[in-house]
This record gives structure tokens, C-alpha cells and sequence, in this order.
């Protein structure tokens, strides 16, 4: 049907979902749109404790705004478990690796946009590592629960860093599709 130079560089994009790490939950979330605006519920709390987390207690909202270009990442948490939203007007692209010793899912990396029109949150448990990526051209929000609170000190801090580059050259650009 092609010319033989073109069949030979022809390939397929793989739609196939990939393989989600152990203990991460990607929630859709339902989105009411009306002429005069939207509503959408994030979450709801009885007694500081997120509904359908297993009773997990959220002890901190926090608010980012990630500016064109910028990479946050990487980072990880060894007791703090993380819930990430991004409003559907906007996108950021999401890395996940699993680092967890005896984890059935040790080693796997999950790499996806979130926000993108769609309202959906997703879990980050502790030891996994994880980072996010605005390769766009406007600035983009991101909303996260977490289960402890910050502490900048040193002795207590539960924020441990590796390289924006540990999940590979190339990870954090846009892919050609």
C-alpha cells in the first residue's frame, strides 16, 4: 500500500495501559460543569482521615504553582504518603519509580500527565520515588494532601532528594506521538 521506504519506518504508538506500582491509586474524580462554572470535590475528611485511603489521617494541604519549564523532582518520603491533584484546566507530567525493598513492584517506573482535562487524583506511597515536570508554556498548579507535616529540620525531615535525571535522560520532555 506504501512505498517500501516508508513501510520499512512505519511503528505504532502502544495505547496498552502500563503497569501500575503497588500502592498507587490514580482516582477519577467527578467534575460538575454548569453555564456558570464547575464544582468538583477533591476529597472528602472524617476526623482528618482522606475516605477510600485505608484511614490514612492527612495532616497538611499544600499548594505549588510550577512554573514553564521547571522540573521538581526527585524526591521521596519514608513515611509520608502523598495525594496529588491538578485541576483539569491544567497538565503537568507525573514520574513515579518504586524503591521500596521487597516491593513485588521494586524497580518500576510509571510516567504520565495529570490534569489534561480530566479530574483525577492519585496516590503516592511512601518510598516511592516521584517528581513533576511542566514542559508547557504556561504555569500549572499542583494540590497535594499529605500524611505528615513539613519540618525543615534536618534530624526530622521525612524529604529525601536524588537527581531530576534518576529516572533517565529524556524522561521529563515531551514525547513525539
Amino acid at each position: 500500500m506504501f512505498d517500501s521506504d516508508i513501510e520499512a519506518q512505519l511503528t505504532k504508538q502502544d495505547y496498552t495501559s502500563t503497569q501500575r506500582i503497588e500502592g498507587v491509586e490514580i482516582i477519577d474524580l467527578k467534575e460538575f460543569a454548569d453555564d456558570g462554572g464547575s464544582f468538583l470535590e477533591m476529597g472528602r475528611f472524617d476526623a482528618g482521615h482522606l475516605q477510600g485511603t485505608s484511614g490514612l489521617e492527612v495532616r497538611q494541604i499544600n499548594y505549588s504553582v510550577v512554573l514553564p519549564g521547571a522540573i521538581k523532582a526527585t524526591h521521596l518520603h519514608k513515611k509520608q504518603v502523598d495525594f496529588w491533584f491538578v485541576p483539569s484546566g491544567d497538565r503537568l507530567l507525573v514520574g513515579l519509580k518504586d524503591i521500596r525493598a521487597g516491593s513485588v513492584t521494586k524497580g518500576l517506573t510509571m510516567r504520565f500527565v495529570l490534569g489534561a482535562g480530566r479530574a483525577r487524583r492519585v496516590c503516592i506511597p511512601s518510598g516511592v520515588a516521584h517528581g513533576v515536570a511542566n514542559p508547557y508554556e504556561r504555569q500549572m498548579s499542583l494540590i497535594y494532601f499529605v500524611t505528615e507535616q513539613f519540618n525543615p529540620n534536618p534530624d526530622v525531615c521525612d524529604e529525601f532528594r536524588l537527581s531530576p535525571e534518576y529516572f533517565g535522560t529524556g524522561f521529563w520532555e515531551i514525547k513525539a506521538g
